[in-house]
């Protein structure tokens, strides 16, 4: 087996585009493209560094003789059928989808937040008759526009869902990016890191401040109505906040799909594909708050107290999601 034959071979047996075998080796795609294509040669340097990269020795490399070892596994058709070309066009055209679904989904997450605040608001309205409605009723009114704003988010969601499916490879399979796509991405992302770190820091202190209403409001007065709106600010700038942490991770996630890094590398991909056939943890758990809120609700037919529920949900939310981080492996599916 000759020299080009044989660093196709190991290129591929360790997931690497030809690009990415560029960049570690400080040359052209071209200059990789020419050795694979028994075009040229690279000198004794560059075939030491190949030795290091693929944990092999020169002689292996220099040595038309010496055949692939019977233990190392073939690659098929079939797998080099799987690495999915990306063209500059496509990477420009995908990013560019998913900054704008980045801040549809955030403000999705942030109306499914807001969503709570009718109902509490309608509900110790009802119940201090600060309002023409009964307590019932005004519950069943809260409730009805807690759906009609969730039933708006989930449109923004299947929407967004909808027009990133042409990409949903990129999150999945592993990629091979034509030449100057992984420049382009990764002078994008330095740009944007100014961004991603502001909206980090700003969600982030957003959501600690957001409980400060609430303690305020509960040192002012004892009465339910103002312990509500000092509730209703809370989850208002908690929604603020989370709208920049989703918008900014969303859109950071887009730079590393492109260049297979953090959890969308080739190995985690690899695992995540084991994980992908189980049930969504964060639907199932939705699923059973949204049972109980209803539920309750209606046995008990107290709808201006029963948002505690919902409430209390969101707050374990995220203790969920870390017991499926730790014991739901590498690629936790939420």
């Amino acid at each position: 087996m000759i020299f080009a034959d044989k660093l196709i071979d190991l290129r591929k047996k360790n997931g690497m585009s030809q690009e990415e075998l560029a960049e570690k080796m400080n040359v052209s795609r071209q200059a990789v493209s020419k050795w694979e294509g028994a075009q040229s040669v690279p000198d004794l340097n560059r075939i030491l560094a190949l030795s290091r990269i693929f944990s092999v020795t020169t002689d292996y490399l220099l040595n038309d003789e010496i055949e692939i070892l019977d233990d190392e596994p073939v690659i098929g058709d079939d797998d080099e059928k799987s690495l999915r070309k990306v063209t500059m066009e496509e990477a420009a055209a995908f990013l560019k989808i998913n900054e704008k679904n980045a801040r549809r989904t955030a403000f999705a997450v942030f109306l499914c937040i807001f969503s709570v605040i009718p109902l509490i608001l309608l509900g110790v309205a009802g119940e201090g008759g600060r309002i023409p409605l009964s307590e019932d009723g005004a519950g069943v009114l809260g409730l009805i526009i807690l759906l009609l704003i969730v039933a708006v988010a989930v449109g923004i969601f299947m929407v967004s869902d909808s027009e990133m499916n042409l990409y949903k490879y990129l999150g999945e399979e592993s990629i091979d990016t034509e030449y100057g796509v992984s420049g382009m991405v990764r002078e994008k992302k330095k740009n944007y890191g100014f961004s991603y770190t502001r909206d980090k820091i700003l969600g982030s202190i957003l959501c600690i401040i957001s409980v400060i209403p609430m303690i305020g409001s509960a040192l002012i007065s004892e009465s339910d109505f103002t312990y509500a709106i000092g509730l209703c600010i809370m989850l208002f700038i908690c929604a603020y906040g989370v709208y920049f942490l989703v918008r900014a991770e969303n859109i950071n996630e887009g730079f590393e799909k492109l260049l297979e890094e953090c959890k969308f590398s080739k190995e985690n991909k690899a695992v995540k594909k084991e994980y992908d056939s189980r049930p969504s943890i964060g639907k199932i758990y939705w699923l059973i708050v949204t049972a109980l809120f209803l539920v309750d609700g209606f046995i008990s037919d107290d709808w201006g107290d029963n948002w505690i529920i919902l409430v209390i949900g969101a707050v374990l939310y995220g203790v969920v999601v870390e017991f499926s981080k730790l014991f739901g492996g590498k690629s936790g599916k939420l």
